[in-house]
Order: C-alpha cells, then sequence, then structure tokens
C-alpha cells in the first residue's frame, strides 16, 4: 500500500472514531467532518514531498491552514489511543514506518555502513 492510500485511510479512520465520539445523532461523518476530511486528502494528496512525505508531525512545511490543522490535531488527540483497538494493523503500520519513528541516526552514517 502506497503512503499516500495508507494516510489516507488513516485519516478516514480516526475521523470516523472522533466523530462517532463528539457528533452522536447525527449521521457519520456528519457535514463538518466530511469537509475536514475531504480538505485532509487533497492537502495529502497535493504534498510537496510525495512519497518521501514524513508524517505531519515530523513535517517541515505545514500545508494545512491554522483552523485545519489545530482541527487535525485535535482530532488525532482524541482517536490515537482508541485507534490500536479499533484499526490496530492502520496503527501497527504507522508506528512501524519509518516515517512516523525519530531517527537515532543520521541518514549519513547509515548509507555508510550500507555497502
Amino acid at each position: 500500500m502506497n503512503a499516500d492510500k495508507k494516510e489516507q485511510k488513516t485519516i478516514i479512520a480516526m475521523i470516523d472514531i472522533y466523530c462517532r465520539g463528539n457528533h452522536k445523532g447525527q449521521p457519520h461523518p456528519c457535514p463538518d467532518c466530511t469537509s475536514l476530511l475531504n480538505y485532509a486528502k487533497t492537502r495529502i494528496e497535493k504534498c510537496p514531498w510525495g512519497a518521501m512525505k514524513p508524517t505531519c508531525a515530523r513535517c517541515t512545511i505545514h500545508c494545512y491552514e491554522k483552523l485545519k490543522r489545530e482541527q487535525i490535531i485535535t482530532i488525532m488527540r482524541f482517536s490515537g489511543p482508541k485507534m490500536a483497538i479499533r484499526h490496530p494493523f492502520l496503527t501497527l503500520l504507522h508506528l512501524l514506518s519509518p516515517r512516523s519513528i525519530k531517527p537515532s541516526v543520521s541518514r549519513k552514517s547509515i548509507s555508510e555502513t550500507v555497502v
């Protein structure tokens, strides 16, 4: 699965968890969450990093407008702990992704050791 599709599946799952937990009595996802989801998908597809895209938390370019970024952070904080139970495979892929693990050595030292 390519990084864009995996990231889109993850954001879909997180927004769904958030919407079900916070917007009860509305269709899921609600119109506000649907709008945010469409925005997030567009930003993922248009990421200037392309295939080398880091996770948003580790990115030096913040391509979400401020309000949307704050909404996504709120959703991730609410949904993140619940992801391991509801979507263990996506959670595992995210945790094991080299894009989300803080590097302990530099890329230069890795390339020097791999000959």
